[in-house]
């Protein structure tokens, strides 16, 4: 029979799909970064069908978008990364016509004059060739900010020279002049900020009389204590008069921003959330200590967590306002905070912002999507009240009819907290289940766990929804967004209260005849994984498991991780080996006897963040105990996959994985999945 939008009847996970895995990746890019020189608007880039690469990307007032540098030096692609905190961000920066930006081949920190803005080292205008700053070393770079008027830029190094004796990398601001000089001499990159575990986001004053930036200690990550820190820099370059001016115990700060007039602006959670303020009085000439305000305090939050370095979801707008995105209940909103009363206006422009936000000369460009259509830098021009897509993250446009929309949804789950999600129920313009099934259900878990889910068009969601598949994408306690307290119901029960949300938010869906109970699956990635093998191992709800470069082994983590989230897990589990017990309890690996639904794991063999060797000892348990089980091991893959091809790889491998489970053909050319133990 077909329905009254001409759909035919087709079993769920069997629909035929504009949705391919090549779709995924083939003219798709990642985009983040924006800034604004002048005329012209700068981003990056990430290509999978480049192997992975990131490239500068700039377009001019009147121009398309061009690479701003292909090749290096030595003659290999240019690659604008960087790996500070393994994570890295904050690769550039660009000021006058010059650029700034980490090399993410060798770690290096590089200078290109690129001839847009005559830079004060500016070199020809055409073929432009990045100049080394930095001296070959086991150094890595990111957050760098150009002084011009001392002749250096900023930077966050972290020195790696010791990890061969299994020392931890040491992270300080350090300066590195402009002129080239430090790549032959390290004694010219100047310390100006040392003895702290970590420090972030140095951000220099309109007259380049001072710098602000941020610091954290062990076991704290920045979402959890942090410090603001502002100093006075002399005429040598060095630092004097340093104060904290925000932050502390139990306090986060993010992003400060400098105003025109000299104020500081930045967000803390000492309210509960993540709100925006601003202190006066910075700076010499003072009538007593820095005075601070809440700009809007609202339950918003107008920072992301920071994964990443160099977060920008504030930008100055003009010297009244700045323009900002927060988000509330989940869903992420822009528009315009008033610096003298704190007033909140929401621009309402079809877009959501879900990246970095930067503002110049009237004009905002910001990484945003829409329930329709991927992540793009858009430019908003507030005189002629206009919004542009200056490039979009994929070439391919999906028929509204095959677009799944994202429902917040809410339900209590089993510590009666109330948890939060996305549901997307199956949608195709072309086919629809029978009247007498149910769809399949898959529940994402995001990473972090220290993140959250958004409900924007996201093609690795549509590639299922298309296809038949509901889903339910999770933002599970310890998610951000919904304040401190909701953020701080992970505490020391990680891969307890996770667990509970994503399986309590499966059985709300089940209990409401939204899905089919005895095809419920649950994927997610790294920290996502952990929580997916947890729920396979701790309950029953689950027949079917996807484990992209996911945690078995809790202890196993704890002892071999890198530095920035070395500690992570005392917050979330507790102090090891003191509570080695605890971490033992929560391990799926330590409790494949009660494992009772078949498993797919995919991993990189480079992953220095989960190393590969869990995902092989979590397949041997779950071999032994006789369920079907497939192992895909990625060459050269790090921590999340970068190329096309093995991007693609993936998601056919995890379709054939549930295809074969649940006993049904997928639609298109799937390889079939080789999986041990099945019947």
């Amino acid at each position: 029979m077909i329905d009254d939008r001409g759909a035919e009847p087709l079993p769920c996970g069997t629909w035929p799909s504009p949705v391919l895995a090549q779709t995924l990746t083939e003219r798709a890019v990642s985009l983040s970064l924006p800034q604004i020189d002048g005329a012209h608007v700068y981003w990056l880039e990430g290509r999978p069908e480049e192997g992975g690469r990131t490239a500068l990307v700039c377009r001019s007032a009147d121009g398309e978008p061009a690479d701003v540098v292909a090749t290096m030096p030595d003659g290999s692609p240019a690659d604008v990364r960087s790996r500070v905190h393994e994570y890295g961000g904050a690769a550039y920066t660009v000021l006058a016509g010059t650029v700034v930006f980490s090399h993410g081949g060798d770690g290096r920190l590089y200078r290109l004059e690129t001839g847009r803005g005559g830079g004060r080292h500016a070199g020809p205008p055409s073929d432009p060739e990045p100049v080394g700053l930095t001296p070959e070393a086991q150094w890595r770079f990111a957050d760098p900010v150009i002084d011009v008027t001392r002749g250096v830029v900023y930077a966050v190094r972290e020195d790696h020279s010791s990890a061969a004796d299994g020392g931890e990398p040491v992270n300080e601001l350090v300066s590195v002049p402009l002129d080239g000089s430090a790549a032959d001499d390290v004694s010219r990159v100047t310390a100006l900020v040392t003895g702290h575990d970590f420090v972030t986001s140095p951000v220099l004053n309109e007259d380049a009389t001072r710098l602000a930036w941020i610091t954290w200690e062990h076991p704290h990550m920045p979402w959890t204590s942090s410090r603001l820190h502002v100093g006075a820099l002399t005429t040598e370059g060095t630092l004097a008069d340093e104060e904290v001016i925000a932050g502390g115990d139990g306090v986060s700060v993010a992003q400060p921003v400098w105003t025109p007039g000299g104020d500081l602006l930045h967000v803390d959670d000492s309210s509960g959330w993540w709100n925006l303020y601003r202190t006066e009085g910075v700076g010499p000439g003072r009538d007593g200590p820095p005075r601070s305000r809440d700009l809007h305090p609202s339950e918003m939050e107008f920072t992301p967590p920071q994964w990443r370095l160099g977060p920008r979801t504030v930008a100055v707008l003009d010297e009244d306002h700045v323009v900002c995105s927060w988000t509330s209940e989940g869903r992420w909103h822009m528009g315009t905070v008033r610096l003298a009363n704190g007033e909140l206006e929401e621009w309402h422009t079809g877009w959501e912002p879900v990246g970095d936000i930067a503002a110049s000369g009237g004009r905002v460009v910001l990484v945003a999507a829409t329930p329709t259509r991927t992540p793009a830098i858009v430019e908003i021009d507030l005189e002629a009240r206009d919004v542009g897509v200056l490039k979009e993250s994929c070439a391919v446009r999906l028929d509204d009819g095959d677009v799944s929309p994202a429902r917040p949804i809410s339900w209590s789950s089993t510590d009666g907290a109330e948890a939060h999600g996305f549901f997307y129920a199956p949608r195709s313009s072309r086919f629809v289940g029978p009247e007498d099934e149910l769809p399949p259900l898959i529940v994402m878990t995001h990473g972090g766990p220290t993140s959250a889910t958004l409900g924007v068009l996201s093609l690795g969601v549509q590639f299922w929804t298309s296809r038949g598949f509901a889903v339910l994408d999770v933002n599970y306690g310890g998610s951000t967004g919904y304040g401190r307290a909701y953020r701080e119901r992970l505490d020391g029960v990680w891969g307890v209260v996770d667990v509970a949300d994503c399986a309590s938010g499966a059985e709300h869906l089940a209990a409401s005849g939204m899905v089919d109970r005895r095809r419920m699956a649950i994927r997610g990635g790294s920290a996502g994984g952990f929580t997916t093998l947890a729920a396979l191992a701790f309950t029953d709800v689950f027949t079917a498991g996807a484990s992209l470069y996911g945690i078995g082994d809790l202890a196993a983590l704890a002892r071999d991780t890198h530095k920035f989230e070395s500690r992570y897990l005392e917050g979330l589990v507790g102090p090891y080996p003191e509570a080695e017990e605890v971490y033992r309890e929560r391990s799926p690996v330590h409790h494949t006897d009660r494992l009772s639904a078949p498993l797919v794991l995919l991993q990189g063999s480079d992953d220095k963040v989960v190393p590969p060797n869990q995902a092989e000892q979590m397949a041997e348990a779950v071999r032994s105990k006789g369920l079907p089980v497939a192992v895909v091991m990625f060459e050269g893959e790090a921590h999340g996959f970068r190329r096309a091809e093995n991007i693609q790889a993936a998601v056919l491998a995890e379709l054939s994985f549930y295809a074969q489970v649940w006993g049904f053909e997928p639609a298109g050319d799937v390889p079939r999945l080789a999986v041990e133990n099945l019947a």
